[in-house]
């Protein structure tokens, strides 16, 4: 079967699943592969629980009523995505960057949702399934696509772009982030700027932060491209330092601008929101509304109330470019009582304890280096052996000791990588 008879199969049954715990009704049941599933042990499960076909790669489900075998099943994903995205003739705005992506592409969606109907990647779906997956989800009503995409090795920005074909391109920022996959921050610049690549040789429009001289630069070499520039000195952006929460006022556009985001290191990101918004004709009201009512989930620059501490949740995830963002942000709020719970970074390679280190000397810098007052965790923290800091290699130990502690009236900042998982912390910081 090839993709374009897929594809009609796909317009009769428009969902697609990929879980067999949590199957649709008249889905197609995609059998991913990883290194610790299979998908296609479950291909009969999935159709006897009301999937209208599977696709599968192994020849053990062939013969299965329902069973469309496939050479490859992410690739045979990638290719109905691609095939479905050129059917339609809408702008596609991919988004990626070492920090900020996730929250830049929410606050980008807010703003157009206010005038169109469009299609967003959930969460952080922004890999080479995730990216697919978003871009099925697209039908005749959708009027503008807005793609997050990820990457921790060279190429992948790339390939995300050959499948979602973007029109329009935005990196938040270069940073230090998979270092173990990229192999220098090098690394990192050019398989990021892998997406302002295609956008020139398709002679689209780029969005960049002018304040960023290495984003300027690689935006300003592309040839055959419109350039959108944004960032505090373009708008004259003036932000409220009276406030926890992130609000500021532009000249150009002459906004006021209030945000449930916390930190200075989110006024790029609710900037690139409104060049956006601004772009495709979004009236300032709306965008004005639109920023004011987004409200961050998921552990991402979250201000939490619980008991008498307020909290910094930032615990999705961790380099060190936005860890010390986080902290400097953390240094220029007033409280009389601040509280550091900082988790490993992690996938940082050679590079790991050296950068961990800095962190460190990050704190000291800004005065946050006091007893009882920072608590690191995870294994490479603990090697720094600092006596000030109180150190646990685990969580489980950490939230041993924060279980007997009394934590009233602080301002705590809780960051570190995913994987390290502080956000179950919450309710002990919070149990005084």
């Amino acid at each position: 079967m090839n993709i374009k008879e897929l594809h009609t199969i796909f317009r009769d049954y428009p969902v697609i699943c990929t879980d067999s715990r949590n199957i649709v009704p008249d889905s197609i049941f995609f059998a991913l592969k990883g290194e610790n599933f299979d998908g296609n042990r479950f291909v009969k499960q999935s159709l006897d629980s009301g999937c209208a076909f599977a696709v599968s790669d192994s020849i053990d489900n062939e013969g299965i009523d329902g069973c469309i075998i496939v050479e490859n099943v992410l690739k045979t994903l990638q290719d109905l995505a691609e095939y479905h995205r050129l059917e339609f003739d809408i702008p596609v705005l991919a988004i990626t960057g070492t920090n900020g992506k996730t929250t830049t592409k929410e606050l980008i969606n807010a703003v157009l949702s206010r005038k169109y109907e469009t299609v967003c990647t959930a969460g952080n779906l922004n890999n080479h399934i995730g990216v697919p997956l978003t871009l099925l989800n697209v039908n005749e009503k959708t009027e503008i696509v807005i793609v997050e995409m990820g990457a921790n090795h060279s190429g992948e920005i790339a390939t995300l772009c050959e499948i979602a074909h973007p029109e329009i391109g935005l990196i938040t920022n270069i940073g230090k982030a998979h270092l173990e996959g990229f192999g220098s921050e090098e690394g990192v610049r050019k398989t990021k700027g892998e997406l302002y690549d295609y956008v020139e040789k398709n002679r689209g429009v780029i969005f960049y932060n002018a304040d960023d001289e290495t984003l300027e630069t690689m935006a300003e070499n592309t040839m055959e491209t419109t350039l959108v520039k944004y960032g505090k000195t373009v708008t004259g952006a003036k932000i409220d330092s009276d406030s926890t929460l992130l609000g500021f006022s532009t000249v150009e556009p002459e906004l006021n601008v209030n945000t449930c985001l916390v930190g200075e290191y989110n006024l790029n990101n609710v900037l690139a929101a409104i060049a956006v918004g601004k772009y495709f004709d979004v009236p300032d009201t709306e965008i004005v509304v639109a920023l004011a009512e987004y409200k961050p989930t998921a552990n991402r620059s979250q201000l939490i109330k619980i008991a008498s501490n307020t909290v910094i949740m930032d615990a999705y995830n961790a380099n060190p470019s936005s860890m010390e963002a986080a902290i400097s942000n953390f240094a220029k709020l007033k409280a009389e009582n601040k509280l550091l719970i900082l988790g490993d970074m992690l996938e940082l390679g050679d590079n790991s304890l050296s950068e961990h280190r800095r962190i460190t000397e990050i704190i000291k810098k800004h005065g946050l280096w006091n007893k009882g007052k920072v608590i690191l965790i995870g294994r490479t923290f603990s090697q720094l052996n600092e006596e000030i800091a109180i150190s646990f290699p685990t969580k489980s130990e950490a939230e041993k000791y924060l279980k007997d502690q009394n934590i009233n009236y602080h301002l705590i900042l809780v960051k570190g990588s995913r994987g390290i998982g502080l956000e179950t912390l919450l309710k002990l910081v919070g149990s005084g």
